[in-house]
């Protein structure tokens, strides 16, 4: 058995205001467990992505998400989960005035390839990125595969 509080494991640098990676912290084996808290404007995600292996379960505690996916837009709030199957592309965005809290669930652990998507100014259309980290070490930047671009700076 482990036990761990959340606050006492550090942060790292993401998309999110906050992304607490618990699985190490709670010796996790086979499930892969994040915790999150989106400022409005906040995404889970660098982009719109899927996972060729994982299954995403995202539990919202506090306020609202509304997730892109293939088939609409869907709004998710506060007591209810939502689940993506290996392969299904999504991103959940806080698009609210409230913040977002929320456990993210994957399965298994290891993803296997994960394609993100992005809008890519110099290809004029949403293009695959990589990511990665900046330089300086404090930021983490996603690139168009395409033209090598930047798209995106998280810090």
């Amino acid at each position: 058995m482990d036990k761990i509080r959340i606050d006492d494991v550090d942060g790292e640098i993401d998309s999110a205001t906050v992304k607490r990676p618990l699985t190490d912290a709670i010796s996790a084996a086979n499930v892969a467990l994040n915790y999150y808290e989106l400022a409005p404007g906040d995404s889970f995600a660098y982009g719109y992505h899927m996972h060729e292996n994982q299954e995403e379960i995202f539990v919202v505690q506090d306020g609202r998400v509304t997730f892109e996916t293939e088939e609409g837009d869907i709004d998710v709030g506060a007591g209810e989960v939502i689940r993506f199957a290996p392969g299904e592309y999504q991103q959940g965005t806080n698009t609210g005035e409230e913040p977002v809290v929320a456990l993210v669930l994957g399965a298994p652990q290891e993803a296997g390839e994960s394609k993100i998507l992005r809008e890519c100014v110099d290809c004029g259309e949403r293009t695959p990125n990589t990511i990665e980290r900046a330089p300086d070490g404090h930021a983490k930047i996603t690139r168009c595969l395409a033209c090598g671009t930047e798209t995106g700076r998280f810090e």
